[in-house]
């Protein structure tokens, strides 16, 4: 009999930044689906509240806490997930906002510390990660990369988040290249940009700026992740899908 359509069964996911919000979405739709989802989080109490909550639902969940700007924590964590459940088959470099908070500030009011945060978190905290779990997929032949990052890379806003979008722009631009080198070894690697979302007091904006009037949801960002999580997804690679409700169509 064939698998039904978007089957991750028997699959291996890891989540960054999936202790609550947009991630703990992600990771709980992948579950659904059949996937065995490693919950990173800065925060270890964190990562083993979502896990303890996907596992109380029946879905098969571990904590994976790691600080994603340290390759040797990076390391380690992938490491611990191959012992308790086995290889990579699926990352999301979903970890976006810094411990220390989006801190939004025009450029020339920022300081370089300011901007060292978003880039240590969402480029070199992708390609830490990558770095490590890539090498697992060419050798088993299989593997699917999915990044998120924001509709802030391609359009300017003064909301004081320069750094941020200079961040997710670096995303943007690593994501296609490492489709390049990993097409032919079996792995995809694709972006998620994401518009106006429900984690902040945005409803009215996007009511205003979207076509589909409502801010985006964890279930909006799991349903695009898993597409591109999925073996249906074979033939999509360097390729970056906007979610935004149609605020943004160029």
């Amino acid at each position: 009999m064939n698998s039904p359509l978007f089957s991750l069964e028997g699959q291996v996911a890891l989540v960054t930044g999936a202790g609550r919000g947009m991630g703990l979405g992600i990771a709980e739709t992948l579950a659904r689906l059949g996937a065995t989802v490693a919950i990173n989080d800065y925060y270890p109490e964190r990562a083993q509240a979502a896990a303890a909550q996907l596992t109380e639902q029946g879905l098969k969940a571990i904590a994976a806490p790691a600080d994603v700007t340290d390759y040797q924590a990076v390391e380690l964590m992938a490491r611990d997930i191959e012992k308790q459940v086995g290889g990579i088959d699926i990352f999301v470099s979903n970890a976006g906002v810094p411990v220390t908070g989006m801190g939004y500030k025009k450029f020339i009011e920022s300081s370089r510390d300011d901007w060292q945060d978003f880039i240590n978190l969402n480029l070199f905290g992708l390609m830490n990660a990558c770095h490590v779990i890539v090498p697992g997929m060419i050798e088993r032949g299989y593997g699917r990369i999915v990044a998120i990052t924001s509709e802030s890379w391609r359009a300017g806003l003064p909301m004081g988040i320069a750094a941020y979008a200079a961040s997710k722009a670096g995303a943007v631009g690593f994501i296609r290249h490492l489709a390049a080198e990993t097409g032919r070894k079996g792995i995809t690697v694709n972006a998620l940009s994401l518009g106006t979302m429900n984690n902040w007091d945005s409803e009215e904006l996007a009511k205003k700026t979207c076509f589909v009037p409502r801010a985006g949801s964890p279930q909006d960002v799991g349903a695009g992740v898993a597409y591109f999580a999925s073996r249906e997804a074979s033939w999509v690679t360097g390729q970056v899908l906007p979610l935004n409700g149609g605020s943004l169509t160029a």
